[in-house]
């Protein structure tokens, strides 16, 4: 242990700390590889301590409209979190623009919708999404608006249309003086026998090129239902949260063909043509 001392006061001079620390662990486990394991085991224990004690996730409201998510996990539960987001962290097809930081928050939101999907969840939390949407009733004669959540923050148009293409939505209609006129009853969704069908038709994202699987994929409304669209099959196309977006964002539009496969159309400054295309990544045949 001497001649260990010694050596690493020699390099003190040549080496940083982290680095010093390294060769010191190294010179230990030639030397006495047995009181080397045991200082291991020590330090990964007292590592693991100070991380569970310190552990925590913070949501914090910002004013532009986004959620500032911090915190720090232990390396059990990092891993688990890598492991989970990581499939979904490849871009989803040739023209998948998002940065790799943009494409771990939003694979992180597709665990969310996935484990609310599954139902498994306690009861204050296990059911989908269900936006109370507060609006005038001009606003519901002519389509839906901007929408408030229960917590008071306020949804663009596009986000309610795109919740509630797979999520409750209960419109609320109010009077003059912000009375509650009505409550109507939660809209069907893609659940049940009509979301199977739509799985055994699509196989996943129907997205061209994309190969999302059916699990992360949301069922959405080719003619949306505040539109009048039907919940049905012949209205439906299954997309993964990316695609999802996209789709509502306005440039590509989505059609069933007269085969009865969903086919998108891509924008005229992508081809002026705009020729359908279609997902042949999920096809068996």
């Amino acid at each position: 242990m001497a001649d260990k001392a010694t050596q690493l006061i020699a390099w003190a001079d040549r080496f940083d700390p982290a680095i010093l620390s390294r060769l010191g662990d190294r010179v230990l486990t030639h030397v006495q590889p047995d009181l080397a394991d045991q200082a291991e085991l020590a330090a990964l224990e007292r590592a693991a301590e100070r991380a569970e004690a310190r552990r925590h996730v913070t949501l914090s409201e910002q004013q532009d409209g986004q959620v500032r998510l911090s915190g720090s996990l232990d390396t059990e539960t990092a891993s688990l979190l890598r492991e989970a987001i990581d499939p979904l962290c490849a871009p989803a097809g040739a023209h998948d623009d998002r940065s790799p930081g943009q494409r771990r928050a939003d694979a992180l939101g597709e665990i969310c919708r996935l484990a609310l999907r599954t139902g498994h969840l306690p009861d204050s939390g296990g059911d989908r999404p269900q936006l109370v949407v507060t609006v005038s009733l001009d606003a519901l004669v002519h389509g839906v608006r901007a929408g408030a959540l229960e917590t008071g923050a306020r949804l663009t148009p596009g986000a309610v249309r795109r919740l509630a293409c797979d999520a409750g939505v209960l419109p609320a209609v109010l009077g003059g003086n912000s009375q509650v006129l009505d409550v109507g009853r939660q809209r069907r969704l893609f659940t049940g026998p009509l979301r199977r069908a739509l799985v055994l038709r699509d196989g996943g994202c129907a997205f061209p090129c994309c190969d999302r699987p059916s699990r992360w994929c949301d069922g959405h409304h080719v003619q949306h239902w505040a539109d009048g669209g039907a919940t049905e099959l012949g209205n439906a196309v299954l997309l993964c949260g990316h695609h999802h977006r996209l789709l509502h964002q306005g440039d590509w539009t989505v059609r069933i063909a007269a085969h009865g496969q969903p086919e998108f159309l891509p924008p005229r400054w992508l081809d002026p043509l705009r020729t359908p295309r279609r997902n042949l990544y999920h096809r068996r045949c």
